[in-house]
């Protein structure tokens, strides 16, 4: 009876122990996001942060889903091996150690290694540097976006070349792959979000003296991406847009020397090579004229 006991007691410790290497190996990066479209998390990240982040992401559901099917499962066979058989009732046990020992330290050993893995990772994307090399000041207010290039962090630095948009013109931040760059955000009015999906990065626009940074250790990808703000911040907060568009280092480099030799940002991008004009995203009609304000016909 001893020895039987002890048997049963190693197969459910065997059993944990290939449950958690099953859990750690799925949380180390088996990628099978790509077959669910992501679980609903926008996937073709373009910067390392990016790709960590939905890592984090595919690992946590994937968690999710095995205890969930495992809970499933033992709710299914509780129904069918304890379904009423006459009118006798089944065995009631009143203590089951080892299960009270399973649902108690199981969900504390998930969310353990959830909080582990999240405080990693989370750690790795909110890291700056002192030594950017390219710094951007993004400034939004209703409802557009100017995009500063600094020579510096904070305030004291000096804007080398600029990018306003306009209700005509969707603004284009040009940057280059390869390069770690620092995202300084601030609002001239409330609070609005900056966000380029592939980008993953999602951060809040405050206005006043708040400055929240980011950054991403690099851009892998060159192409354009549309950018968008996250936050309701007025009548035309959904057509709040942008472009970025990633070109190589060497363009970038002409493109900040044709912007300080005094050409436009379309003019810029067309001696690079580029499309002048943002090809994700169109300007908005803002519909601003007399019509507009609940006027009725012949007046």
């Amino acid at each position: 009876m001893v020895a039987r006991g002890t048997r049963a007691r190693l197969a459910r410790l065997a059993g944990l122990g290939a449950g958690a290497a099953a859990l750690m190996t799925l949380l180390g990066g088996c990628d099978v996001g790509s077959a669910f479209k992501g679980f609903g998390w926008p996937e073709n990240g373009i910067t390392p942060q990016a790709n960590r982040m939905y890592d984090l992401w595919i690992g946590s559901v994937i968690a999710a889903l095995v205890v969930g099917v495992f809970v499933w499962g033992l709710i299914f066979w509780c129904v069918v091996r304890y379904r009423k058989r006459g009118d006798e009732l089944p065995v009631q046990t009143r203590y089951n150690m080892p299960m009270e020992f399973l649902y108690t330290i199981a969900p504390i050993l998930v969310v353990s290694v959830l909080f582990y893995y999240t405080a990693i990772v989370q750690t790795d994307v909110d890291r700056t540097s002192k030594t950017p090399d390219v710094i951007v000041e993004t400034v939004a207010f209703k409802w557009n976006w100017q995009f500063n290039y600094r020579d510096g962090i904070g305030t004291d630095a000096n804007t080398i070349a600029s990018t306003l948009g306009s209700s005509d013109v969707i603004p284009v931040l040009v940057l280059p792959t390869g390069k770690r760059i620092l995202f300084e955000e601030t609002s001239k009015d409330v609070i609005h979000s900056f966000w380029v999906p592939e980008l993953l990065f999602k951060r809040d626009v405050f206005p006043g003296n708040i400055r929240n940074q980011f950054e991403v250790s690099s851009i892998d990808q060159e192409g354009s991406y549309v950018g968008r703000c996250a936050e309701l911040c007025g009548t035309y907060h959904s057509m709040m847009n942008f472009e970025l568009r990633v070109v190589s280092p060497e363009k970038f480099d002409q493109f900040i020397e044709a912007k300080q030799d005094g050409a436009t940002t379309q003019q810029a991008l067309t001696q690079i090579g580029e499309e002048p004009l943002a090809t994700t995203t169109k300007p908005f009609p803002t519909k601003r004229d007399v019509a507009n304000f609940n006027s009725t016909s012949g007046e």
